[in-house]
């Protein structure tokens, strides 16, 4: 696989699930994707979560695993614009809608087990 969008499950999986299978299928999802992308909303999200469970300098740690990894996609006028299309087609919440448009206009499948971006026709998604 050449390329792909990263969506928050994905990181929860990575960050939080003990099962050593996925544990194995996420690090080789990771070594055989060369160019891995993610929506700067994913960081906030991941960033929440781990604050909430684990405290600041957890979240940090997160958030510079994903940045040295991953190439961040901030939100744009491109990205905004076409999240708003999905936001109002698929009634997607804000996050959802800002990585199923990172995804389209990078012409990139989303790594996602998310039925809400699972639903988008846009965008081709797939899981571990």
């Amino acid at each position: 696989m050449s390329k792909a969008v990263y969506d928050t499950r994905f990181f929860v999986e990575h960050f939080y699930n003990p099962d050593i299978d996925i544990k194995r299928r996420i690090r080789e999802e990771i070594r055989k994707t060369r160019s891995r992308a993610v929506s700067s909303v994913v960081i906030h999200e991941i960033c929440v979560l781990a604050l909430k469970k684990e405290g600041k300098e957890t979240a940090r740690i997160r958030r510079s695993f994903i940045e040295k990894e991953f190439k961040i996609v901030d939100v744009d006028s491109a990205i905004a614009s076409s999240s708003a299309e999905f936001r109002h087609k698929y009634g997607l919440s804000l996050a959802d809608s800002l990585i199923a448009s990172t995804s389209n206009l990078l012409g990139a499948p989303c790594v996602t087990d998310d039925p809400h971006l699972q639903s988008v026709k846009e965008i081709k998604t797939r899981w571990l």
